[in-house]
């Protein structure tokens, strides 16, 4: 959930009470804050503290989401390792490739970036920079593993091959994955990561969180149906809940 979208608010009762609302009405009992990191001037754990005293029925984790911005990360990076134990949970993810200035993933601006280009080097670089984020030691699970794909475009390689070292590395660090269903409102129009990943993560046991990237509260759950339908088709029967880091897993009933 990013409460301050995409520009810095202040983490205020009026910004934050909103969220918890739309969790409760659709019966969400655990939610997590994870803003992205350059907008970490907004975040206020007081805040988060005092909304969890309003709020005892939620369980109401303190995150943030870590990316590769040029710009802006070395300054968000710093800013966790700060504040690491006040954080519950670090979402790693993969925003920018050749270009400073744009996120890959804008739309439709971003298609631009990938237009032309050998996508199955466009995906192998989009994992080398996901494995140089996860080498940092910084994130607790990784964000829309496969984002590259947002606009549509597919590699002509087996995607096993292209993200192999990448599970590997997930795995060898005790990472979770997230399973996002941002997809789905994305030109993609899939969930993030595809079935195949999910089926090679499973394989390896790497564990799942569930997400709708909200960027708004009324995006709060957002075909949590289908993602519910998807589990239990690929056999999911476990999520993944972090306190200060630490890690537990939840049986599921689907």
């Amino acid at each position: 959930m990013h409460p301050q979208g995409h520009r810095v608010q202040r983490y205020t009762p009026e910004l934050l009470q909103p969220w918890v609302d739309s969790a409760r009405r659709l019966g969400l009992k655990d939610i997590a804050f994870t803003d992205h990191d350059r907008y970490h001037a907004g975040i206020d754990f007081h805040e988060i503290d005092r909304l969890r005293e309003r709020n005892p029925d939620l369980q109401i984790r303190a995150g943030i989401e870590l990316d590769n911005d040029p710009v802006h990360s070395p300054a968000g990076r710093k800013w966790i390792e700060k504040n690491w134990d006040k954080l519950d949970f670090v979402l790693g993810s993969v925003h920018f490739l050749e270009r400073a200035d744009q996120m890959f993933d804008s739309v439709p601006d971003g298609a631009a970036q990938l237009e032309g280009r050998n996508i199955d080097a466009m995906y192998s670089e989009y994992f080398r920079r996901l494995r140089e984020l996860i080498a940092t030691g910084l994130v607790d699970c990784l964000a829309h593993l496969d984002l590259i794909k947002i606009h549509g475009h597919r590699p002509t390689a087996d995607i096993r091959t292209l993200v192999n070292k990448t599970l590997e590395f997930i795995r060898a660090r005790n990472l979770a994955i997230e399973l996002s269903t941002a997809g789905w409102r994305k030109p993609v129009n899939e969930l993030y990561p595809s079935d195949s990943i999910i089926e090679l993560a499973m394989e390896r046991g790497i564990p799942f969180t569930t997400a709708s990237d909200a960027h708004s509260h009324v995006q709060l759950g957002e075909n949590f149906v289908n993602l519910a339908h998807k589990m239990a088709e690929l056999g999911v029967r476990q999520v993944c809940i972090f306190k200060k880091h630490k890690r537990a897993e939840v049986p599921l009933q689907l």
